[in-house]
């Protein structure tokens, strides 16, 4: 299946790009060198419908298609990946309330998110379970008309900034992915507790924590979907996170192309610009074409995914992932290398662009993991 961009993609590119331009990218290297959360700037995209733009109309939402989601999410990471995370995560687990909640929690909160007066977040990892999401410890034992939940999630985007989180725990220990259920759990419950981490390589803009859920007490009410289906439930965004993650590689891949363009246009050796030897712009052709690969490739699985063609979604998804994020940290080490020792030190936005590139190698399945998962709908 071909993909095409209607104008209203394009107005969406353009709208986004321009505020990116503005508003980010003045103070990219600041929330950097700083690690501070940009909330100003999450509540200010809000005003843009660019927070959780798949949010439905009903919602506050803008409703957006996923190759418009993807779109979005490219240029706020062109423009920073740091800010461009934090801005694009703010309503991670919203997708199973849309989905799977009970209406009291899409118009409790659904609202709010998309308007950027809260943040969320999706509590899945755990210190010893990444990419196996069904040996997952954190449990939920029921009391009454209440479920009590304990254990430790790690890696958690937006973990002491977020107001609520869909959190996934075994309601029947020893059945793995038999026996997960996701929860509505607001961060303010007693017994969570969160300890930011603060010594990342890179997108330091973006908050990232450790939760530890201790005899937090919430209602029945508040399990999403059904009872030991979580897992299930979730498979059904695996595609559309994949296919996000390869959007935020190809904005950082763009990011640092861009860069390496400006640099090699301005920086003279031997009485000439660098960027009119014939070197530079090899390594300039070659990266953009990269990047144009992947673009296509990403926009290809974000089609699917909106097509609901499941499986071959999974497979493009995954493909996307892979290609673009292995693309970004190629692209990215080549900026550097067309800086030569500017490309090594903060004064440019080329080494920030390499450090933030590597985090989409690992997180929404490492590479390997992706490699798994396109192998075995070969075979």
């Amino acid at each position: 299946m071909a993909f095409s961009l209607s104008d209203e993609h394009e107005a969406i590119r353009d709208a986004v790009r321009e505020f990116g331009e503005n508003e980010i990218t003045p103070v990219a290297e600041e929330h950097d060198r700083e690690g501070k959360y940009p909330e100003d700037l999450r509540r200010k995209a809000a005003e843009y419908d660019f927070v959780a733009p798949s949010i439905p109309i009903e919602y506050g939402g803008a409703g957006m298609d996923k190759l418009s989601k993807t779109i979005v999410t490219e240029e706020l990471w062109r423009a920073d990946p740091g800010i461009g995370s934090a801005v694009g995560s703010a309503g991670f687990g919203t997708n199973m309330i849309v989905e799977f909640g009970d209406e009291w929690m899409k118009e409790e909160w659904l609202p709010k998110v998309a308007s950027g007066d809260v943040a969320s977040c999706s509590m899945i990892s755990e210190p010893a379970h990444g990419s196996n999401v069904a040996g997952i410890e954190t449990v939920a034992e029921k009391d009454g008309d209440e479920y009590i939940l304990n254990g430790n999630k790690m890696w958690i985007t937006n973990g002491t900034v977020a107001d609520v989180g869909v959190v996934m725990a075994k309601t029947t220990p020893g059945e793995r992915h038999r026996g997960i259920t996701a929860f509505l759990l607001p961060m303010d419950t007693d017994g969570v507790l969160t300890e930011k981490i603060d010594n990342k390589l890179g997108i330091r803009a973006s908050d990232l924590a450790e939760v530890v859920i201790d005899d937090a007490r919430v209602p029945e009410e508040n399990v999403i979907g059904e009872v030991d289906n979580g897992f299930y439930q979730l498979m059904e965004f695996f595609a559309s996170g994949r296919t996000n993650v390869a959007a935020q590689a190809i904005g950082a891949a763009q990011g640092a192309l861009d860069a390496a363009i400006d640099y090699a246009g301005e920086r003279e050796q031997f009485g000439q610009k660098i960027g009119e030897f014939q070197a530079i712009e090899h390594k300039l052709a070659e990266m953009a074409t990269r990047v144009e690969a992947a673009r296509s490739l990403t926009y290809r699985a974000a089609t699917e995914v909106e097509q609901n063609n499941q499986d071959v979604a999974a497979q493009f998804s995954s493909m996307a992932k892979l290609f673009a994020s292995e693309i970004a940290v190629e692209v990215a080490d080549e900026g550097v290398q067309v800086h030569g020792g500017s490309g090594y030190v903060t004064d440019y936005p080329a080494e920030r662009y390499y450090r933030d590139a590597r985090i989409t190698k690992i997180y929404e399945g490492t590479s390997e993991i992706q490699k798994n998962i396109i192998a075995d709908r070969l075979l």
